[in-house]
């Protein structure tokens, strides 16, 4: 039973850390660029590098 405690608690305390990493993420712009990587998908690079 005292397994179970720890266990719970342990979990309990990464879920809160992905969470406050989350929260960190967010809160300094990590997120901020939605469309570049999608645009920069459409880009032909190999076209530039040859020039």
């Amino acid at each position: 039973m005292s397994a179970l405690f720890v266990l719970v608690t342990v979990s309990i305390v990464v879920a809160g850390s992905f969470l406050g990493a989350f929260i960190w993420s967010v809160k300094n712009d990590q997120y901020e660029d939605r469309e570049g990587a999608a645009m920069r998908m459409l880009y032909d690079d190999d076209i530039q590098k040859i020039k």
